[in-house]
């Protein structure tokens, strides 16, 4: 989605409520039965909640540039299968609020934080692409705290990715400190592009090129605020790709073997923009013994979005 503009309306000069702007449904969208707010040293995340309250829980965690209403179809699946589904919006996107920085390890305490809104016990944790990743640090750093692991199309594949932190770090000239503080001034002043929800959808086809226009529409109704000149996605501008280190794939894909609690893997192997490129061949050999690897043939990098109801009865199968 590259909608970052500066502040001000656009060309569409939208100023009043259309029906054109009104919020969608989809077949099999639910609203989260719950909803609730989590301080996480100070910064506020906001928690949304599918299903019995006194069921047992799963952690359902989202991508870089996603929000938890992304499992709008999905969680209510789980939901239905007895689960209380618990996702979260990360810091920055959704309805939780934007840090002055971002980094992988203040995810991964959010993700604790609201792990302990939920209790004590270990539970099931799921991630999709980011959020898999994370939810992996996360199982490696605090085992006790994790059942189950669930990964949609985030484990870490066997390829160089630069670490933005180390990048910049051995940079530091006079120049280049001054050009990296000049851009975060000008993010600061910045605002995504306005438009309704029918363009915002089709912002978002370039990401999920096989979802219906009916689909990105009703994530653009749940993942948007209205403003008065138009809908804007509710992520922090000032957010770039790579800019959640430090972080390298190769960390995780060596601790994987090592994870003690069963693991259920699932990788989309039509290739996307957002996809992370791992293939079952190329993931096998670091897979701990306890681990199950399934392959979408016909599927993204989104799976859960675009094969909503396989990817539940799977979790719900393994779970079982």
């Amino acid at each position: 989605m590259s909608d970052v503009g500066g502040t001000g309306p656009d060309s569409t000069g939208i100023e009043a409520m259309t029906d054109e702007d009104v919020p969608p449904e989809y077949p099999g969208a639910r609203p989260p039965d719950r909803l609730r707010t989590v301080d996480s040293a100070g910064l506020t995340i906001q928690v949304h909640e599918w299903g019995d309250e006194a069921a047992p829980a799963i952690l359902l965690t989202h991508g870089g540039f996603d929000f938890a209403r992304t499992f709008s179809v999905f969680a209510p699946l789980l939901a239905d299968g007895g689960l209380r589904a618990v996702a979260w919006d990360q810091r920055g996107h959704g309805d939780s609020q934007h840090a002055p920085l971002y980094s992988w390890d203040a995810d991964v305490r959010d993700a604790v934080a609201v792990l302990d809104s939920i209790g004590s016990d270990p539970i099931p944790i799921l991630g999709h692409s980011k959020g898999g990743n994370l939810m992996l640090q996360l199982a490696d750093a605090c085992p006790h705290r994790v059942s189950y692991l669930v990964n949609f199309d985030g484990l870490p594949g066997n390829w160089a990715a630069p670490d933005v932190s180390d990048h910049e770090r051995s940079r530091m000239r006079e120049e280049e400190i001054r050009n990296w503080l000049d851009r975060r001034r000008r993010a600061a002043d910045a605002s995504r592009r306005p438009g309704t929800l029918s363009e915002l959808a089709r912002r978002r086809a370039d990401m999920n090129p096989r979802l219906s226009f009916e689909w990105l529409r009703y994530l653009a109704g749940v993942g948007a605020r209205r403003d008065p000149d138009g809908w804007r996605w509710k992520i922090d501008p000032t957010l770039r790709m790579g800019g959640f280190g430090p972080w390298r794939p190769d960390w995780a894909l060596h601790r994987l073997s090592a994870l003690g609690m069963p693991l259920l893997g699932i990788v989309g192997l039509q290739p996307e923009q957002m996809g992370m490129g791992v293939t079952p061949e190329s993931i096998q050999a670091y897979l701990p013994p306890a681990a199950r690897l399934v392959a979408f043939e016909d599927t993204g990098h989104f799976l859960h979005i675009e094969q909503p109801r396989r990817a539940a009865d799977l979790v719900l199968e393994a779970l079982r």
